[in-house]
């Protein structure tokens, strides 16, 4: 497995990898849960089931951060084959949670006055 490629995004992060495998084994280990949940474990997902799915093509996860302020995200797999008979596998990792947004508005390098409210 090589990795390829690594983006960093606002709210996310994007990860290309290039693996020997071909297709129909690298959907099986992301789509079954018995093979997903060796590497990507039930209690990690804010959901054990896909969201959605376009078989053999894109997998999408819900997950929920264990620790406070338990934040959610969704985790997309994209798989398409390669070249060589084996598969280029796409992970993408977005902080989909509206409490992401409040907590980056009030940076402490944005130059401007934060105010805290009395309870």
């Amino acid at each position: 497995m090589n990795e390829s490629k690594t983006d960093d995004h606002d709210r996310g992060i994007e990860l290309e990898y290039e693996i020997d495998e071909p297709p129909h084994k690298v959907w099986r280990a992301i789509s079954i849960a018995e093979f997903r949940e060796k590497w990507l474990p039930k209690e990690a997902l804010a959901d054990p089931e896909a969201a959605s799915l376009t078989a053999g093509q894109e997998v999408r996860y819900r997950m929920r951060e264990s620790e406070p302020p338990f934040l959610e995200s969704v985790v997309i797999f994209r798989i398409t084959p390669n070249d060589t008979g084996g598969t280029k596998l796409r992970i993408i990792h977005q902080l989909t949670d509206v409490r992401f947004d409040r907590m980056t508005r009030a940076t402490a390098n944005n130059n401007s006055l934060l105010l805290m409210l009395a309870a």
